[in-house]
């Protein structure tokens, strides 16, 4: 079975949601206005804030807002009452301010500014998003209720609100759930688990005849009144039976064990490669809303509790369950009314259980969250060590990292100790039913209606009754551990994917023509960072792109790069839709030398050689000498060879720059993006990589972006951000002839250049 098979349908449940919203909102409405049964609507959203800005020194009471939009008009209602309403006609823009801890919908009407409503800051993805779909439905009559997709979901049972991309509640998830979706991913595997539990129930048979050897053992041999007729062999085969027992149960164990660690840790690596296959799946902008830490969390530790679970906890449960019903049985069969004293105390600590599991899982999961922040904490020094130690932050650093190792610690230690209180407790009363045994036995050997082989067996088997009893006791804790490890992996794996590839993805070469037809897009729903962007390129052209920082030139290559979906409009390619490309396809043909150089732990070689796995070391030290990279590398101890560790920091940052930018150049690419490629590098080395990026640019679509202008005197034409538009567009020479936004730039850098001080 396809491990994608067990995944939840997580979009599934988001849309059964987005329909409930919109039904409820509607029925909401009708109880308002009845007369809006017959009117066809566009959207309905909600809002939560007066019309007026409640004073500083107090909080803004709350209202319950519902507005509409119809073909030709907006309708706002506040707490059931008909407030004001818009004719469409009439209204030139919209706009959405956001403020501290609340955002403002607003539109033009006849020239004066009219407000829509306020709301909190929990309805500010949703606002935007209906401003923007309102801006678009004025124009082309067109309107898209993809905004339903910002509204916090919350559940049912809780009622805290949904994970983004998630329609689960990590705290409500039933466990019986959480284990049939880990029985789905264990499918494959299922003989091994299968062949573990007959050899549980085999073992759990086999572990029952040692008390009935037990009772002959005593009553024939050792208490018996005549001792000289006591056969020495039957005495022997009586202990080599016993020992013939244990040494069975244990070799069935053996292989036991073995089927299931072979299929907990084959769970285990298809679980990993579940999750890391999904992460890498996600989009950056999702990836951004957890840390390192969180993720590595999940990975590593959260998947190893889960292989402990399958390997340990689940099944000595199912051998302590068998046990348990067989000796059960047992019991019942012999005094059924001796039985159920034993056993009375059971209700009450399965009761027990059931109260205290809501707290332990609070416990547990404060616990993980505070574990994730030591992990987080530790990720960025270690990452970062280098700035740590040039601010000589050493000190400051361990002092953060001790603060949360102590939360850590505190944590823990409050979730052990309210375990440890209660667990004493239900076991004291679990071993209640000992002492109606003691009182019971000992009546019946008094009055001669049972032996001691009897009684001793009796015994055995009341404590191999007890046994599991005492291990269920401590299930609630395995059970809250594992739960919450396995609802953070299931976090995870049920995040809609907001960047997919098409069913019939095109994986075709590209040539290099680009087209921004009326690109649009922002990073949250409240401000877009470009807007109405259009622009034509020919394959083989270079487009310079500046402006001041913030105005989304490096957004411009994120998008083309599909690192994000566009907003409005489409990039295309070829005259295809980038969308409509294989992602994995599209980066193959696009190289990319970013503003953050990032290089891996390992060889020179490795590095450039990243970009194309299969290429020769010819065309990696080509690659290298094209980038001006070959002669500071042939100066390093092991050449190609040496080790340059983490992110590269034994190289200095023009030199880690050439490398990436021949890791670039190895790759080939029909698109070429440089972004601030070369920075870090000083006149003589910039000059002679312009020198060779301008071969290699030779029948390449290149897009660069430069802070340093005087790079980009070569480029087929320029293109000015400014404001989230295409202010310029343009060669050097005839941007500066206008004196417009790039002449200026110029003439600014221009000034800075002449105020630095001079070399003596």
């Amino acid at each position: 079975m396809d491990r994608q098979n067990a995944l939840f349908d997580s979009a599934q449940l988001a849309a059964e949601h987005k329909e409930q919203i919109k039904r409820s909102r509607r029925e909401r409405l009708l109880t308002i206005d009845p007369d809006c049964a017959t009117e066809d609507i566009v959207a309905l959203f909600v809002f939560d804030l007066p019309d007026r800005e409640a004073d500083a020194a107090s909080h803004a009471p709350r209202v319950n807002g519902l507005a509409v939009v119809f073909p030709d008009r907006i309708a706002v209602y506040v707490d059931g009452k008909s407030v004001r309403s818009f004719s469409l006609k009439e209204v030139t823009d919209f706009r959405v301010h956001v403020a501290v801890g609340s955002v403002t919908a607003e539109c033009t009407v006849n020239g004066e500014t009219q407000l829509i409503c306020r709301a909190t800051k929990q309805h500010a993805n949703e606002l935007g998003a209906v401003i923007k779909q309102l801006t678009a439905y004025r124009k082309s009559g067109v309107y898209c209720d993809d905004y339903l997709q910002h509204v916090a979901c919350y559940c049912e049972h809780c009622g805290r609100p949904f994970l983004p991309g998630s329609a689960i509640c990590p705290f409500c998830t039933k466990k019986a759930g959480v284990i049939k979706r880990l029985w789905e991913i264990a499918r494959p595997f299922k003989w091994h688990l299968l062949t573990a539990v007959l050899l549980f129930f085999c073992i759990t048979l086999v572990n029952l005849i040692t008390p009935s050897l037990n009772r002959v053992l005593v009553d024939e041999y050792i208490n018996t009144p005549t001792p000289e007729t006591v056969s020495v062999s039957g005495f022997i085969g009586v202990i080599v039976s016993m020992a013939v027992v244990q040494l069975f149960s244990h070799a069935l164990s053996v292989l036991r064990n073995r089927a299931l660690i072979r299929s907990s840790n084959h769970v285990v690596v298809s679980l990993r490669e579940l999750v890391f296959a999904k992460i890498q799946a996600m989009s950056i902008g999702r990836i951004a809303q957890r840390t390192a830490g969180s993720l590595m969390q999940r990975v590593t530790n959260d998947t190893v509790v889960i292989r402990d679970f399958i390997t340990n906890v689940l099944p000595e449960f199912v051998q302590e369950v068998l046990v348990l019903l067989f000796i059960s049985v047992y019991l019942f069969v012999y005094d059924w009314r001796l039985a159920l004293l034993i056993l009375l105390p059971t209700p009450f600590v399965i009761a027990s259980f059931r109260f205290v599991r809501k707290r332990l899982r609070l416990l547990w999961r404060r616990r993980w969250n505070v574990g994730v922040r030591a992990n987080s904490i530790l990720h960025d020094i270690f990452s970062g060590i280098r700035v740590v130690k040039a601010f000589g932050m050493e000190d400051y650093e361990s002092n953060r990292f001790d603060v949360v190792s102590a939360d850590y610690r505190d944590a823990s230690i409050k979730a052990s100790n309210h375990w440890q209180t209660i667990h004493p407790i239900l076991h004291f009363m679990i071993g209640i039913g000992e002492f109606f045994l003691l009182f019971y036995v000992g009546n019946r050997i008094l009055d001669g209606t049972m032996t001691l082989g009897q009684m001793a067996q009796f015994s055995t088997y009341v404590s191999m009754l007890y046994t599991p009893l005492r291990w269920l006791s401590m299930l609630p804790q395995r059970l809250v551990d594992f739960g919450t490890s396995a609802t953070k992996l299931f976090e995870i794996i049920d995040e809609t994917i907001d960047i997919d590839d098409k069913p019939n993805a095109k994986t075709t070469p590209i040539r290099g023509t680009v087209d921004f037809n009326n690109v649009s897009f922002g990073y949250d729903n409240t401000t877009d960072v470009l807007n109405g962007i259009n622009l034509h390129v020919e394959p083989g052209e270079m487009i310079g792109i500046v402006g001041r920082s913030g105005v989304g030139k490096t957004t411009l290559i994120n998008l083309l790069m599909r690192l994000y979906d566009v907003e409005g409009g489409s990039i295309c390619i070829d005259g295809i839709d980038l969308r409509d490309f294989s992602q994995e396809s599209l980066r193959s043909q696009i190289g990319v030398v970013l503003q953050e150089t990032f290089l891996f732990a390992g060889t020179v070689y490795d590095n450039i050689a990243y970009a194309k796995p299969t290429a020769t070391r010819d065309e990696v030290l080509n690659a290298a000498k094209v980038a001006g990279a070959h002669e500071f590398i042939m100066r390093l101890p092991d050449a190609y060879n040496t080790q340059i560790g983490e992110k590269g920091y034994t190289l200095s940052g023009g030199e880690r720059q050439r490398i990436s930018i021949a890791r670039a150049l190895l790759h080939d690419p029909r698109i070429l993006i440089l972004d601030e490629a070369t920075a870090a590098l000083d006149t003589v080395t910039e000059r002679q990589i312009q020198n060779a990026l301008q071969k290699l640019m030779q029948n390449r679509t290149t897009f660069a972006i430069a802070h340093r202008l005087s790079t980009l005197r070569n480029a087929t034409r320029l293109i000015v951000l400014d404001k989230g538009v295409i202010a310029e567009v343009g060669p050097h020479e005839e941007l500066l002839r206008k004196k417009g936004i790039y002449y200026n730039l110029v003439i600014a850098q221009r000034q800075m250049s002449n105020m630095a001080p001079k070399k003596t």
